[in-house]
């Protein structure tokens, strides 16, 4: 069964740093992809980042400010958020498992879908305070 275990969430102040980790058990990621997604009750999950060997994605109000990575043997996907905002506070969730071919046609204009990715962790609380 697979497992995705999120780490490195917390409180920081608007314009600190924190790095979200995620660690993939019993999941092979060959012809699939990674990524990120946040939620704060009320509100959609929404993609904020994905990972494939052939591009990555960002949503628009993280661009320039997160940076999302994965290890070579693709059991560990990574999120660096800088200059973190008060808008960023969310419950932040890895997902794995959505179709490499359907990661690489995300854009400015086509976004992860929760569907998308049918493996999600338990997600890890990331608060900004300003």
């Amino acid at each position: 069964q697979v497992q995705l275990v999120e780490s490195g969430g917390g409180s920081v102040q608007a314009g600190g740093s924190l790095t979200l980790s995620c660690e993939a058990s019993h999941y092979t990621n060959e012809g699939y992809c990674m990524a990120w997604f946040r939620q704060v009750p009320g509100k959609e999950r929404e993609g904020v980042a994905s990972f494939t060997r052939g591009g990555i994605w960002y949503e628009e109000s993280v661009k320039g400010r997160f940076i999302i990575t994965q290890n070579d043997d693709d059991n560990k996907l990574n999120l660096v958020m800088n200059n973190l905002k008060t808008e960023d506070t969310a419950m932040y969730y890895c997902a794995a498992g959505a179709r490499y071919w359907r990661c690489l046609t995300y854009s400015d204009s086509v976004f992860p879908e929760v569907p998308d990715f049918p493996y999600y962790g338990q997600g890890t609380q990331v608060t900004v305070s300003s």
